[in-house]
């Protein structure tokens, strides 16, 4: 079929590419000339704006949207409503909060566009092995653009999850999961590299992938990491999030539902953008007050 793309980043660019593989004709449009010439030369069809993206779509059109959450994606929702017409379906891919895929459907449904909002996972492999897709919105928007979510995931990779929301709702819950994950995997591979033993963490990471009960899809790509650098000595301990660890944890707060492990995970997240603890600063101070505990002074060696 016939469909828009809107953002060309590290994930719109390969799914644009994965459509056009999959026989899709893809029209797209980024700010960006450079990521426009890549799709363009991978068979794309270029637009010069999103008006003129629409337009080169027959109705009932489908357009995706691969853009920033937040700001960006609502000034995207508002611009493309004023050029979409009754029928046409839209369907936001980010990460957006699943708060905000209500608000964009009912917009959109006061025009009676259809609005669907796919949460999607993959990442920079997704153009390889397929995308994970939890879509949200009206039933029969999504059997609509199933051929899409067909060709983008592998086999049983995408599901309709319900009404608008659903699919970041659920996509927001997989990145929590997510941090927790690679906060164990992170902890327990640490305790091994400083362990009194000569521990080959490739290889270990290799081991648990064949049978272990922790075996995944992460542990593989430790493997890939610790070969390339054995102790990862040229990264730094920073970590970043885009949000969806945050918006899981005030989820679980909302709904009374105890998440220690994800809570604890997105505060590791912070705490590893401190150079200095100042908190671990007066936790010191106070030991050394109450007990005498000793104190290692910025000048201690």
């Amino acid at each position: 079929m016939k469909l828009g793309m809107i953002g060309l980043g590290r994930m719109g660019g390969n799914m644009t590419q994965r459509l056009i593989e999959g026989g899709h004709q893809v029209v797209v449009y980024d700010p960006s000339t450079e990521a426009m010439k890549l799709a363009t030369g991978l068979g794309a069809l270029p637009a010069s704006s999103l008006a003129n993206l629409v337009a080169k779509l027959e109705a009932p059109r489908v357009v995706w949207m691969m853009v920033p959450s937040g700001a960006i994606t609502t000034t995207t929702v508002n611009q493309l409503l004023t050029e979409l017409k009754p029928g046409d379906v839209l369907i936001d891919g980010g990460n957006s909060h699943y708060k905000d895929s209500v608000v964009h459907a009912e917009m959109a449904a006061k025009q009676q566009i259809h609005f669907l909002d796919a949460g999607t996972s993959g990442g920079v492999w997704g153009l390889k092995v397929g995308y994970c897709l939890m879509v949200g919105g009206e039933r029969a928007a999504f059997d609509r653009a199933e051929p899409v979510f067909k060709t983008l995931a592998p086999p049983d990779g995408y599901l309709y999850t319900g009404p608008a929301g659903s699919g970041h709702f659920v996509k927001m819950v997989h990145n929590g999961i997510e941090y927790g994950m690679l906060q164990a995997y992170g902890e327990g591979f640490e305790i091994l590299e400083k362990s009194p033993y000569p521990v080959d963490l490739r290889a270990v990471a290799h081991l648990w992938n064949q049978g272990s009960v922790i075996r995944s899809w992460l542990c593989e790509l430790a493997e890939n990491a610790f070969a390339r650098e054995p102790h990862l000595d040229s990264i730094r301990g920073y970590v970043d999030d885009t949000g969806e660890g945050r918006w899981t944890v005030q989820a679980a707060l909302e709904q009374n539902v105890p998440a220690p492990v994800l809570t604890l995970s997105l505060l590791a997240r912070i705490r590893s953008r401190q150079t200095e603890s100042f908190s671990a600063k007066v936790i010191a101070a106070l030991r050394n007050e109450f007990g005498g505990h000793a104190v290692k002074t910025t000048t201690t060696k």
